[in-house]
């Protein structure tokens, strides 16, 4: 979400900011890039370390407080999402929200949109492991099955903007787009890179499940021969 569909990282970034001059110390650019796509415990423990006086959980509440409170004056949507999220919906594409912010930012978030786009939210308040770990895109990817049983990771396109979003996803097995927007994404030929999710498409995402799907077929095949010439 944060990021990839709305640009809400500098709201995160200026809610940091005050946070930390409020309990006397500074707060850098560079600080604030390395909380960019992690889990908010994670998020908070940073902030303590440089001289926030409260417990994590207060941290975090006060945090996506400040952050809903800008939402509700202006969401800030990068380019081409709600035209993307609008043709994945009359494609009859399902989509879930995978995201670390907790579910009153999230549903905020979902409440602005013009129709239910996502058929469920998986957010950072309901995973005992936030990203870079899988847990919660391996969570969404149960939730999917739970009604098409023989949905696969080669089914499942993640777009992720930050590294702790694509290491998650790519633990998962999904099939994975990076969207680098604050911070730069290294070089990596296991997932596909976009500049922009401006005039992307269906046929986009569907291209990248053909593909992968040729390259299994492919390794499978390879496999055989390899065992027929072991024979």
């Amino acid at each position: 979400m944060d990021g990839t569909l709305v640009d809400t990282e500098p709201y995160w970034i200026a809610a940091e900011h005050e946070l930390v001059t409020a309990h006397g110390g500074t707060w850098s650019h560079t600080q604030a890039m390395q909380l960019v796509g992690q889990a908010l415990t994670y998020s908070a423990g940073l902030l303590q370390d440089a001289g926030v006086r409260m417990s994590r959980r207060e941290i975090i509440d006060t945090l996506s407080a400040e952050v809903i409170r800008r939402i509700r004056v202006e969401v800030p949507w990068r380019p081409g999402a709600r035209e993307l999220l609008d043709e994945l919906h009359s494609a009859g594409v399902r989509c879930a929200l995978v995201t670390m912010s907790e579910g009153p930012l999230a549903r905020e978030v979902v409440a602005s949109l013009p129709k239910p786009y996502f058929e469920f939210l998986l957010t950072g308040d309901t995973v005992s492991q936030g990203k870079p770990h899988p847990e919660a895109y391996l969570t969404a990817l149960e939730r999917l099955r739970e009604t098409e049983p023989n949905i696969g990771v080669g089914h499942c396109v993640a777009l992720e903007d930050s590294i702790p979003g694509v290491t998650a996803a790519l633990g998962s097995g999904v099939i994975t787009v990076g969207i680098p927007h604050q911070t730069p994404l290294p070089d990596d030929e296991r997932r596909e890179t976009w500049a922009t999710l401006a005039g992307k498409t269906v046929a986009d995402l569907e291209e990248l499940v053909v593909r992968r799907e040729l390259i299994e077929t492919e390794e499978d095949l390879n496999g055989e021969s390899l065992l027929e010439g072991a024979q």
